[in-house]
């Protein structure tokens, strides 16, 4: 044996230094990617920071109030402690009987609550009006010059701190003057769309996407029928509501309006025809999400099931449902986050910008928050775009609300 074998050859001093080059140039593209993953993540949180201050900005700050009449000489207590006769006595004695018969018509005075009342005190008889506003952060590094400008131009007004954001804010209904306006109406109008939404969209999606991957075969019909939903998921939203519009609206009309059961008229441009609409719309997300999580559940726990003598139907609801469950939900808390901010679909199947009776069941006419944000925004005075900033914050917290909800579902799911 050659002596020279039994020692290991000395690596080539070209190709050593061509591996540390190249592990060199190595390092540096991970780093320059890592970099740009940072900056792209620093962009990205800074525009939620710039978002989130113009909204808090908008939605408090100072305002130079005037009243038409003084609240104080209406009566020896504060209105907000007065009755609901109280109130009615108030209104009656101060307005016309042509104003009050006005009023009787949109809804009995009878039938308003108190918050109702207060609010039709305030705006009908009190009658005040914001002559000017400022943001927060104006109003946190100017006062004095803001105090001093509203006494030269408006010497009757009072300037206060006013969050727009306030509990009044989240009670009253929608009112032509922005000092008195509320969401209580779109807020619930949201929340009966979501609801029925999920009623009709959650157990459909599901239920095709159980047929789809545990039960349809791999054929022609099968793979377009795959396809068309991979592609309905992509699909404007505005062509939903063309859709809901025809086939809700107008087609189904008796039945989205309730009369078919006796209940309002014919007019279909309700609750109900904007759930479905909405449903239709988060329908493909739904069973594409549900899908994944379904195919993501190991096989063997099936051949599990089967090998224990239990039949298709038992392992799927047994043992592939509660294992793709926190999979199906987080594909549900997409879906509904689509579904509470659209505006389009719900334009064209009907939803109010100004209403103020409270829906009260599938067949009731609605806004949405959406809407009235929209409706807000194209206003000229500042004052709407206050109570839009507000609205905002109300519609945020109500997804996150919604959100955290279904992750807390999720995690008990997850658990088991």
């Amino acid at each position: 044996m050659n002596a020279e074998s039994s020692y290991p050859l000395e690596p080539d001093p070209v190709d050593l230094t061509r591996s540390t080059l190249q592990l060199s140039a190595r390092h540096r593209t991970g780093k320059i990617w890592s970099s740009l993953f940072f900056v792209s993540t620093t962009i990205g949180v800074l525009a939620l920071v710039v978002l989130l201050l113009s909204i808090l900005n908008q939605s408090m700050g100072l305002v130079a109030v005037e009243n038409k009449v003084d609240p104080a000489s209406l009566s020896d207590r504060p209105l907000e402690n007065l009755s609901h006769d109280e109130l009615a006595v108030i209104l009656t004695s101060h307005l016309s009987q042509t104003r009050i018969n006005t009023i009787e018509r949109e809804n009995p005075i009878a039938q308003r609550s108190q918050a109702d009342m207060l609010q039709l005190v305030y705006e009908r008889v009190v009658q005040p009006k914001v002559e000017q506003s400022w943001g927060l952060i104006d109003s946190l590094l100017k006062r004095n010059q803001i105090i001093a400008e509203s006494a030269q131009r408006h010497p009757e007004a009072k300037v206060e701190f006013r969050s727009w954001l306030n509990w009044n804010f989240i009670i009253n209904s929608m009112s032509s003057q922005p000092e008195l306006a509320g969401v209580r109406t779109a807020l619930l109008g949201s929340l009966y769309m979501i609801a029925f939404t999920i009623l009709f969209a959650f157990p459909i999606g599901v239920g095709a996407a159980i047929y789809l991957e545990e039960y349809a075969e791999s054929n022609r019909i099968n793979r377009i029928i795959q396809t068309n939903i991979d592609n309905l998921a992509g699909v404007p939203s505005i062509v939903y509501g063309i859709l809901g519009l025809a086939i809700f609206v107008r087609t189904l009309g008796l039945l989205t309006s309730g009369a078919l059961f006796g209940i309002g008229d014919q007019n279909g441009r309700t609750i109900l025809s904007a759930s479905l609409t909405l449903g239709l719309l988060i329908l493909p997300i739904l069973i594409i999400n549900a899908q994944e999580a379904i195919r993501a559940v190991p096989n063997s726990l099936r051949q599990a099931s089967y090998g224990l003598g239990a039949t298709r139907w038992q392992t799927i609801w047994n043992h592939v449902l509660p294992s793709a469950m926190p999979g199906i939900l987080t594909g549900t808390i997409l879906a509904v986050s689509r579904a509470i901010g659209e505006t389009a679909p719900l334009i064209l199947v009907g939803a109010s910008t100004f209403i103020t009776r409270d829906p009260s069941g599938p067949f009731s006419k609605f806004t949405a928050l959406p809407i009235q944000i929209y409706n807000w925004t194209t206003r000229p005075q500042d004052e709407f775009r206050n109570i839009a900033a507000a609205a905002i914050i109300v519609l945020m917290i109500s997804l996150l609300s919604l959100n955290a909800a279904a992750i807390l579902l999720r995690n008990r799911f997850s658990r088991r």
